[in-house]
């Protein structure tokens, strides 16, 4: 009878887990949508890539959700269970409140293991697809991004103005601007032209016009009557290496590893190993931080379900009853900013460093060890 009581009390908080936490995901996935519009409207990237790159965003958003929602669950399930009187088959069942309490704790080890397997691997991995993709992605948008009369730069170290832009895709009077370096750059002037595209790349075709080589000894100019301007030499605007997030763990646990001296730690230190170019010019200090948010966060999800749980223990005083559920709620809430907070304490120094590392744990059986003290339990009931 105890494990029919149990797995539907399991099955609430699945329920009301997935349809909130897919819920606030998918309202904050549209927002972050628009927000990603620049890809089309400043970066030249077409729609298809502009999709699959917001799409694979979705792990990345969820995994944020996953501890507030969870909490959320717990607290409004028990929270229904003690309005409707259904908490009262738990105990006519026999089912102690230690019991009950211990049964949340080892439940939110599956979402624990989620929260991991997500941080460690899914998420970091979906957002390297992202980047990957806007890397190898064409500049396919950029005949529609040319309006008449106004200087385009969504690629990098490219202005390119158009006088006017015929329906035909016709252009008249084109000027190109391109930096080479810091001491070399190339300046177009052509009469007319069109875009063109040949095996999935876009080339310039350009009339009647002149090519001015500018570096820092001299200049010489080049006249033509027809030239292909290839667009596909030049790399979007987009940032296309790789942020810190999107490495593998196993990646920067090596760079960790290998660069990291704890005698003389500095978090700023810069990695200047050319060797690994996934790791070369980032700092010490952002690794850690990553791998703390991706392995030492999650934890929490155990003390904010230890929090959610001993909603079921009432105060005796009648005065703190009245204020009992907010309470929860806000020592709840408190914990998942102290949760976010601590990052910014960590590698302070070494002694914070090792303090913010055992915090969840401690937490946990701080609490964990209030609530025996609380419900007067017997070594039977655990």
């Amino acid at each position: 009878m105890n494990k029919l009581i149990f797995r539907k009390f399991s099955h609430d908080i699945v329920s009301f887990f997935l349809v909130s936490s897919l819920s606030v995901t998918f309202i904050v996935w549209i927002i972050q949508a628009v927000n990603f519009l620049d890809l089309v409207s400043d970066d030249g990237h077409s729609l298809k890539v502009y999709f699959y790159y917001v799409g694979l965003n979705l792990p990345k958003i969820f995994s944020k959700t996953v501890i507030f929602v969870y909490f959320i669950s717990i607290f409004y399930v028990i929270n229904k269970y003690i309005t409707s009187n259904e908490i009262i088959v738990f105990w006519n069942n026999g089912i102690k409140k230690i019991y009950f309490i211990n049964f949340v704790l080892k439940f939110s080890i599956f979402f624990l293991i989620l929260q991991l397997v997500l941080n460690s691997y899914i998420v970091p991995k979906s957002q390297h697809l992202g980047r990957i993709f806007i890397k190898e992605s064409n500049i396919d948008f950029l005949p529609k991004l040319i309006s008449e009369k106004k200087f385009i730069n969504v690629v990098k170290n490219l202005t390119i103005f158009v006088e006017e832009y015929k329906k035909d895709g016709n252009l008249k009077k084109i000027y190109i601007n391109e930096i080479i370096d810091e001491n070399k750059s190339k300046i177009i002037v052509s009469e007319s032209g069109k875009i063109i595209k040949v095996d999935n790349k876009f080339i310039l075709r350009l009339f009647n016009g002149g090519i001015t080589n500018i570096n820092k000894d001299n200049t010489f100019t080049l006249n033509f009557s027809e030239t292909d301007y290839d667009l596909s030499n030049f790399s979007t605007k987009s940032v296309t290496r790789s942020k810190i997030q999107e490495l593998n763990s196993i990646v920067l646990f090596n760079c960790l590893k290998k660069n990291i001296k704890l005698e003389n730690f500095n978090k700023n230190s810069i990695i200047t190993d050319k060797f690994n170019k996934l790791c070369y010019q980032r700092t010490l200090g952002s690794i850690s931080e990553e791998l703390y948010k991706r392995f030492i966060l999650p934890f929490y999800i155990m003390i904010i379900s230890l929090i959610g749980g001993s909603l079921i223990i009432e105060p005796k005083l009648r005065y703190f009853i009245k204020f009992h559920k907010v309470n929860i709620f806000l020592l709840g809430s408190f914990t998942i900013i102290l949760s976010q907070i601590s990052l910014k304490f960590f590698l302070n120094s070494i002694n914070m460093t090792y303090f913010v590392l055992l915090l969840p744990i401690i937490l946990i059986l701080f609490y964990y060890f209030i609530l025996l003290i609380i419900t007067k339990f017997k070594l039977n009931f655990l």
